[in-house]
């Protein structure tokens, strides 16, 4: 099982710093400003779990493997578009929104379950809110810091069915944990979210808002 969820967190950590790489260079970030935002896409969800579960310090901080990977992934994203693109004039910003889009919802699934998994892994006494609102900020926290620093509006207030896609993902994967095997749970909560962010993205599905 242990295996199997790093196996999760470092696909997941490579999915979200492709999309904070992305996001830096889209908003003319230099090399340093596209690898923190790269990183902290990556990692900053897990950051605010373990802090809300108490775990000093972060996960991230101990097991160096996943800044070292988040960090790798961003620069060669910008040194393979900084000598492949001439000028950010010619990135095309519909494709990279694709990129991104898919990216994203990669890693908000992955890391949503895994947020899951590591609240039962802390052991503590709990009721079924506790393990769904930490994956889901497992799962939402590294996009929505990513989009405060690049100066964006956070996305997952504004479109596509995003935090709340996460939030049923959480639920379902929470509600299984003492049903099924943990495996079948987390693929199933993954499933959900994923499912659900890319058939928002498809047909531009949102909830209801004032305009």
């Amino acid at each position: 099982m242990s295996e199997l969820v790093f196996i999760l967190e470092m696909i997941g950590t490579v999915a979200f710093a492709i999309s904070g790489a992305l996001t830096g260079i889209r908003k003319r970030m230099d090399l340093l400003g596209v690898t923190i935002l790269g990183c902290i896409t990556a990692v900053g969800g897990g950051i605010i779990r373990d802090i809300l579960l108490g775990i000093f310090p972060p996960k991230a901080f101990i097991n160096s493997i996943y800044i070292i990977v988040s960090a790798s992934v961003s620069v060669a994203i910008f040194f393979f578009i900084y000598f492949h693109i001439k000028g950010y004039g010619e990135i095309s910003k519909a494709h990279f929104t694709h990129i991104v889009t898919i990216a994203d919802a990669i890693g908000l699934g992955i890391f949503t379950v895994v947020g899951v998994r590591s609240v039962y892994a802390a052991n503590i006494s709990m009721n079924l809110f506790i393990p769904v609102f930490l994956g889901t900020m497992t799962g939402v926290g590294g996009g929505l810091t990513r989009d405060i620093l690049a100066g964006d509006r956070p996305y997952i207030f504004v479109k596509h069915i995003y935090a709340s896609a996460s939030i049923l993902g959480a639920l379902i994967c929470a509600i299984m944990w003492t049903r099924t095997s943990h495996a079948t749970a987390m693929i199933t909560g993954f499933v959900i979210v994923i499912s659900i962010r890319l058939i928002a993205i498809k047909y531009k599905l949102n909830l209801p808002h004032i305009r």
